[in-house]
C-alpha cells in the first residue's frame, strides 16, 4: 500500500528538518534524493527505475533484519579470496585491481561483499522450499530454445603482452607497430574450459586479430591479450551442457520466486512517497 504525502512549498521548520532530502520512506528506512541520483548515475537508470531498485534494496534490508540473517568477517574474506583465486591473483593484488578498475578501496569492497552475501542468504531462505531440480523434459525444451546460448569457442590462441607501465602498454594496443623492450610477449593456447569465466567473457568479446582492453596482470603490472586464432567448438549436444542448463533453469525459477515474493511484499509494505520521482 502506498501512502503518498504531498509536501507544501511552505511548511514548518520541524517538517523541513525531518523531510529534508528524503524522497521515499520504506518501513522507516529513508531513501534520499541523493541516493536516487547516485543510483541513476552508477546504474544508468531512469529516476523511476532507480527508485524501484532502491525500494527493493530497503525491503531486502528489512527482511534480513527480521530474519536475523548475518555474515561473518571470515565469510567475507573467503568470498574475496575465491574471487582473487579465480582471477589468478593474491588478495593484495586483487584489492589493487579493484581499486584500479573502479576506484573501490578494500573497505568498500568488503562492504559490497557483505551485502552480496546477506542477499544470497536471504534469497536462499525465501526460494529454497519452492525450488526443485528440473526434469529431463524441461532440460530438453530449454536446450532447444537456447542452443545459441551454449555455443562457445573451444580455445583461443593468444599473444599476451605484459608490462609494468599501463600507459606504455596502452600505446602498444593503440599502435601495434610501437616497440618497447619493457613489454614482454608470450604466446599461449587457452582452452575455453580451463580459463576463468571472466577471462573467457573478455576473450569472446574481443574480435579476431585485435587486442583486449588493458587489465591488471595480478603481479602489480598490466597485460593485454592479442587474439591470434579462435578454434570453434564441436556441437556436443544436451549432455555436454546439462549442468549449465540445470543451473540456468534453477536461476530463472529462483528469480521468478523472488520477483513474486518482493512484489507481494512491496504491495503490502508501508511505503511513503514524500517526493514524486519522475
Amino acid at each position: 500500500m502506498y501512502k503518498t504525502l504531498f509536501l507544501l512549498l511552505i511548511t514548518t521548520f520541524l517538517h523541513a528538518e525531518v523531510y529534508n532530502g528524503v524522497a521515499i520512506v520504506v518501513k522507516d528506512k529513508a531513501i534520499t534524493l541523493l541516493d536516487i541520483k547516485h543510483e541513476m548515475e552508477t546504474s544508468k537508470l531512469s529516476a523511476k527505475r532507480a527508485a524501484d531498485v532502491l525500494i527493493r534494496q530497503k525491503l531486502e534490508e528489512v527482511e534480513i533484519d527480521d530474519r536475523k540473517i548475518t555474515v561473518t568477517s571470515s565469510e567475507v574474506y573467503d568470498d574475496i579470496k575465491k574471487l582473487a583465486a579465480r582471477n589468478n591473483m593474491s588478495i593484495s593484488d586483487f584489492y589493487d585491481a579493484v581499486r584500479e578498475s573502479n576506484g573501490m578501496d578494500s573497505m568498500e569492497l568488503k562492504a559490497k561483499t557483505t551485502q552480496k552475501l546477506l542477499s544470497q542468504k536471504l534469497y536462499q531462505a525465501i526460494a529454497y522450499s519452492f525450488l526443485s531440480e528440473p526434469s529431463d523434459s524441461e532440460c530438453e525444451d530449454y536446450y532447444e530454445m537456447h542452443k545459441d546460448t551454449y555455443k562457445h569457442p573451444a580455445s583461443f590462441t593468444v599473444i599476451i603482452y605484459d608490462g609494468d607501465d599501463k600507459n606504455e602498454l596502452q600505446t602498444k594496443v593503440d599502435n601495434p607497430m610501437f616497440y618497447s623492450p619493457k613489454i614482454r610477449t608470450n604466446e599461449q593456447l587457452l582452452p575455453y574450459d580451463k580459463i576463468s569465466p571472466e577471462l573467457a567473457s573478455l576473450l569472446e568479446r574481443t574480435a579476431l586479430n585485435s587486442f583486449t582492453n588493458v587489465i591488471p596482470n595480478g603481479k602489480g603490472g598490466f597485460m593485454s591479450f592479442y587474439i591470434k586464432e579462435i578454434e570453434s567448438a564441436k556441437q556436443g549436444g544436451l549432455s555436454s551442457v546439462r549442468t549449465q542448463i540445470v543451473n540456468s533453469i534453477m536461476f530463472e525459477k529462483r528469480e521468478q520466486v523472488l520477483s513474486d515474493y518482493f512484489a507481494r511484499l512491496r504491495h503490502n509494505a508501508d511505503i511513503n512517497v514524500i517526493r514524486k520521482v519522475n
